[in-house]
């Protein structure tokens, strides 16, 4: 019952390796000795291919829909610097044009005065103030605000 022959002439009609041939019934495929004995088996079913085994994308799917929600961001799965995830000017941007809109709403509603915002603007400019937080301190601490009468 060698059947070698018949697998290597089904391989070859199959387009596909030896080990992924599959053969259902021996006996009738032990006779069959020419190409369109073969080609008639595969037409019956008795000779198959065994499909080819794929790499599966659930996982990936459910990485990405965690990365969705913005989970997997730890300090374990980061590659680059800070500044190659955030740039460096995106962040000053962020920042200078928070203190710039906190400095015009104060002097329009007239908690300081021109002058001062002229100073304080282009001291945020210069890079003095790390956030809006630290602009108000700095206000207290020098008594630049005033009270509306």
């Amino acid at each position: 019952m060698n059947l070698r022959s018949q697998k290597r002439l089904a391989a070859k009609i199959l387009k596909c390796g030896i080990d992924r041939v599959k053969i259902k019934q021996d006996k009738e495929v032990e006779e069959a000795l020419t190409r369109e004995d073969i080609k008639r088996l595969i037409n019956k079913g008795l000779i198959t291919k065994i499909q080819k085994k794929g790499t599966s994308r659930l996982g990936a799917k459910k990485t990405r829909e965690q990365k969705k929600k913005k989970r997997r961001k730890g300090p374990g799965s980061r590659k680059g610097s800070v500044g190659a995830r955030k740039k460096k000017k995106e962040l000053w941007m962020k920042r200078i044009r928070a203190l710039r809109r906190l400095l015009k709403e104060l002097r329009d509603q007239g908690k300081i005065e021109k002058k001062t915002y002229t100073k304080l603007y282009l001291m945020a400019k210069g890079n003095m103030f790390r956030s809006k937080k630290h602009l108000l301190n700095y206000l207290k601490e020098n008594s630049l605000l005033k009270s509306k009468k």
